[in-house]
């Protein structure tokens, strides 16, 4: 006999026979087949976490059937396997329900006071995903994901729902105004934030909506699973592909640990693949635990329960997208070659690398991204050419940074404000420094979110650029700007200093400018500085890759780009193995 309960404080299946069974290896290999994180505590039990042991559910049925195995559940494991079985049910259904009435959509919202008129877009996405119990908008930034979520959120509620939305720091702020916008006489969002003491407090007085960060959740994630699991809950996940690790990471195994929870789960993303279709496979396993899923057959898979409104639909002219091409100075390429030479002797081929070689590879990739960028960034670093980094630093600014601030200075002459982005703090320190006298300034991880009124916050800096019109440079990094930023009213020209593998990064920030509200008059330029001949290009072929791999799931030809070149034609944070073979075959020169 073989028991099946439900352990309410580790959201986990503990299986368990009575007496060893032939059956049990069986059993065993299929549960560690489906995760990572199964636990043998004794040779006849083990736990696994509830979303993979419904994802595993029906080849353990099969082993039952063969080995005639009796089984057992605890009445928590019942019904919960009973509301998988109507979930699997809903997503079989999904591409034949098509879509609710967006009259009825539209009659609803006003009787309940939803203040916000939709888009034709917005009333498409929102009818369709009212049908479902799980579902997906990819549409682009600047589309209104956030108003189609709430517009969905009082679409469905009962007066005992609570909400709860996960999502990056930077994007709560839109979320309290979206929500003002929405339903003024709305209860407010509750952001859940201080330590585990804090957030006990703040659930006890029964917050119906709730904002936490994808990094706190992990650290509370028992507490805020077992209050959500008191209501119909709703579960929304805004920048949805911050979980492509799925298992592998902190934040992901959280999140798919209480994904049977939620009554109602939505997730959200313009970049839902920012490097392969198996970035999907979390973002599916989070939204239908119940339906297995591989590389194969995500995107089929994810087809019929993801809405995305494009950038053509809402009418903007593509961006110009120009690769400029700047030499390294001579004892910077004698550097590099040195380098170069150095880690091809090491970089073996990459099915044959270990997760500690991948590792290692990741900072020789880093070493040498800022290497091309600006050397002075290895200062601080333990670098093992010493002296000739010291000599090189003799020459000043780095090729590139002479570059941009030359460019910088240009469009300012004409009146144009620019947003120059680079990967690195210094970097983006540096710049400023150097563009001081265009009232330049700057935004990274080391700067704090807060009221623009407050002086130095991400917020009042963002707003001085877009009134004071002696500022005319922003410098920011992608990974603290790239979202909940919009600059399109007063910006048009983004320069990129240097670039990594980050897909999504990228696009994101080329979002800040080129997003809905534009006039079609207006031109959004996007020029990428690269060094010709290193690792420059490598990044740049594999962010076309990614892109255009994204463009045909979601079958959205406005994300391919096609940048024009300059004078030279390109030759031939996290790192995917394709990302870091095709480093491993510039070093060869392959």
């Amino acid at each position: 006999m073989l028991n099946i309960r439900y352990r309410t404080d580790k959201h986990m299946a503990q299986l368990s026979m009575e007496v060893q069974s032939p059956a049990w290896g069986e059993i065993r290999r299929i549960c560690i087949e489906h995760s990572k994180d199964v636990y043998v505590s004794s040779g006849n039990s083990l736990e696994i976490p509830w979303w993979a042991f419904l994802n595993c559910k029906d080849s353990l049925r099969l082993t039952f059937r063969k080995y005639k195995v009796l089984v057992t559940l605890d009445p928590i494991a019942e019904r919960l396997i009973q509301d998988s079985l109507r979930k699997k049910a809903n997503y079989k259904e999904a591409s034949k329900i098509g879509s609710v009435l967006e009259q009825d959509v539209v009659t609803k919202l006003s009787n309940i006071g939803f203040r916000r008129q939709l888009s034709p877009e917005q009333l498409r996405n929102v009818s369709k995903l009212a049908a479902l119990t799980a579902g997906a908008t990819f549409s682009v930034p600047g589309a209104g994901k956030t108003t189609e979520a709430l517009a969905l959120y009082f679409l469905k509620r009962t007066k005992n729902t609570r909400l709860l939305i996960v999502a990056p720091k930077n994007a709560f702020a839109a979320w309290e105004e979206q929500l003002g916008i929405c339903d003024p006489t709305s209860t407010d969002i509750v952001r859940l934030k201080g330590g585990e003491k804090a957030i006990r407090s703040i659930l006890s007085e029964n917050p119906k909506i709730m904002l936490i960060t994808y990094q706190q959740l992990p650290n509370v994630i028992d507490i805020v699973g077992n209050y959500i699991d008191k209501y119909p809950a709703f579960l929304f996940l805004d920048e949805s592909h911050r979980i492509k690790r799925g298992n592998d990471g902190v934040i992901g195994k959280s999140i798919l640990s209480i994904s049977h929870i939620p009554e109602m789960k939505l997730i959200m993303s313009g970049t839902p693949m920012p490097n392969s279709s198996s970035d999907l496979i979390p973002q599916f396993n989070f939204l239908y635990p119940e339906v297995r899923v591989d590389t194969d057959s995500v995107v089929e898979l994810i087809n019929p329960i993801y809405v995305r409104t494009t950038k053509d639909e809402l009418g903007l002219k593509k961006p110009n997208f120009k690769l400029t091409p700047v030499s390294m100075s001579v004892g910077q390429k004698r550097l590099y070659e040195l380098l170069k030479s150095e880690e091809a002797r090491h970089a073996v081929n990459i099915r044959a690398i270990d997760r500690n070689r991948l590792r290692s590879m990741g900072r020789s990739i880093m070493t040498m991204l800022q290497l091309v960028s600006n050397p002075a960034l290895l200062l601080k670093a333990d670098f093992q050419h010493d002296s000739l980094l010291k000599d090189l630093l003799t020459e000043g600014d780095s090729p590139k940074i002479r570059y941009v601030c030359k460019k910088v200075r240009e469009l300012a002459s004409q009146g144009r404000k620019t947003i120059v982005w680079s990967n690195f703090v210094e970097n983006v320190e540096l710049l400023a420094l150097r563009l001081k006298d265009l009232g330049a300034d700057y935004i990274h991880g080391g700067v704090d979110a807060g009221s623009e009124d407050e002086t130095d916050t991400r917020e009042a800096k963002i707003k001085r650029f877009h009134d004071d019109p002696q500022c005319f440079v922003l410098i920011a990094n992608p990974a603290a700007a790239s979202e909940g930023i919009s600059l399109h009213t007063v910006c048009h020209d983004a320069i990129y200093l240097d670039r990594n593998y980050n897909a999504a990064h990228f696009l994101q920030s080329v979002d800040r400018i080129h997003r809905f509200g534009l006039s079609k008059e207006i031109d959004t330029n996007v020029e990428i500085v690269f060094c010709p001949e290193t690792i420059d290009e490598s990044v740049e072929k594999r962010l076309q890759s990614k892109i255009n791999k994204m463009a045909a799931v979601l079958d959205d030809k406005s994300l391919q780009i096609e940048p024009e070149y300059g004078d030279e034609e390109i030759m031939g944070d996290e790192y995917d193995r394709d990302d870091i073979q095709d480093f491993i075959n510039h070093l060869r020169e392959i």
